[in-house]
């Protein structure tokens, strides 16, 4: 069986310990050869490193393990980048945030301003690797789950046509697998889905067992009571998250004949979400207060010790998702699984250039979505307004152009005036003057 080498493009992050643990432990249908971290921040790097380096020595010596922040030595002789990089961390992600709750509008990371700003500073960093992979590696694949995914998606799509990237997100992921205790199911593959929509931004319109029962009745019935809660919640999802899941009913009860995407909250009532936001701790701060912290301190611990049981590392499931799309290229196993692709003609009363989040056979060649056709009036409007603001924002980060930003915020469904839009990117422009090109 072929063995592969991968490379992470932001070995530094704290979810890159979970990554590991998860080929790890998936290493039997994805082997591996080489592992190798690529960060442009190498203090950050380092701590990580010196931890996994420990943990794939003592479960698969047999792996070559390097890391570097050269992108010549990271990005030879690989098969495929696996991509999540943070450009300007958790402190701009903070700025993110809080900035637009000042004016009163929502701050979240990757819906509204918030995310419109973490996208024009996502654009360049993302093509940069897709660079260096074009440079170094050309046969690779880039498996990019770096976030908003939706802008770099279109970002990519136009500007990098040619690129072997596909983009990614767990998060539908997540639902499912709360979808599948719901129901009564020990894991979301036993379930097959259809569903629509743009990234953070859709719908399930069919959810069957692999025997074809029906499974959307049941899930109607208890979403309408308790969101995405499962009857046995674990204790471990934070309040905030919490509050996402349960909140699935008021979003579902607007269109109860499908189940929506719990980032939907975010769109269609940004009131709610304003008013039980603490203008002066957001998301940001609570992951810098318990997961930078943990895991750090975790990597560090096991450095110290030279010994993996020294920290507490979780393995992420999530991210098995990675692999399932790895070995479907690898093998050309033609697993269906929802990737971010060109909608060309699968929704059928949709622009054919918007960047849709749909189900895709996946093989050798990539991927071959399945086809949609027409979806409701209600979607498609709510879906052209969002392709409207993320095509907006990448002609503003390609024409270097204020006015498109402007126009961009101003279109946002979370956002109430131009006068509001244009007071928060001039804020967000002071902000982000090292990441964003200079708009003129």
């Amino acid at each position: 069986m072929k063995k592969f080498s991968v490379v992470i493009a932001g070995g530094g992050s704290t979810f890159t310990p979970g990554i590991v643990l998860m080929l790890l432990a998936n290493r039997q249908r994805f082997p591996l050869r080489a592992l190798k971290f690529y960060d442009n921040d190498a203090e950050r790097q380092q701590v990580i490193a010196e931890a996994c380096k420990i943990i794939l020595k003592e479960q698969a010596p047999e792996i070559e393990f390097s890391y570097s922040t050269d992108p010549q030595t990271a990005f030879s002789d690989v098969d495929f980048v696996m991509a999540h990089i943070r450009v300007g961390k958790y402190p701009m992600r903070e700025k993110d945030e809080k900035i637009p709750l000042r004016h009163c509008v929502l701050g979240q990371e990757t819906c509204g301003p918030g995310g419109i700003a973490y996208g024009m500073r996502s654009i360049g960093g993302v093509l940069e690797l897709v660079d260096y992979m074009e440079k170094y590696s050309p046969e690779a694949w880039m498996l990019n789950y770096s976030n908003p995914a939706a802008i770099v998606a279109e970002a990519t799509r136009r500007l990098r046509p040619q690129a072997k990237i596909l983009n990614i997100c767990d998060m539908p992921i997540g639902i499912e697998g709360r979808m599948a205790k719901i129901v009564g199911l020990e894991d979301r593959k036993q379930m097959r889905v259809r569903y629509y929509g743009l990234n953070h931004f859709g719908w399930w319109t069919s959810i069957e067992d692999l025997q074809g029962n029906d499974l959307m009745p049941k899930l109607r019935e208890y979403v309408a009571k308790y969101g995405y809660v499962p009857p046995s919640a674990d204790n471990h999802t934070e309040a905030s998250w919490n509050d996402t899941f349960a909140k699935a009913k008021a979003v579902q009860a607007l269109d109860p004949d499908t189940m929506p995407n719990t980032y939907l909250k975010y769109y269609l009532f940004p009131d709610y979400v304003v008013k039980h936001a603490n203008p002066d701790y957001t998301r940001a701060n609570e992951v810098m207060d318990h997961r930078e912290k943990q895991v750090f301190n975790s990597c560090r611990a096991i450095t110290a010790a030279g010994n993996s049981s020294a920290g507490e590392l979780e393995i992420d499931e999530h991210a098995s998702y990675i692999v399932d799309l790895a070995t479907a290229i690898a093998f050309n196993t033609q697993e269906r699984m929802l990737l971010i692709v060109p909608n060309n003609g699968a929704i059928h009363n949709f622009d054919d250039e918007a960047m849709v989040e749909i189900p895709c056979l996946v093989g050798h060649n990539g991927p071959e979505p399945l086809t949609v056709g027409d979806i409701p009036q209600f979607q498609k409007g709510l879906m052209s307004q969002q392709v409207a603001v993320e095509k907006l924002v990448v002609d503003a980060w390609e024409q270097h152009s204020y006015q498109r930003l402007w126009q961009a915020i101003t279109l946002s469904k979370t956002v109430p005036s131009a006068s509001v839009a244009k007071a928060i990117l001039d804020d967000l422009i002071e902000a982000n003057k090292e990441y964003w090109p200079e708009l003129h």
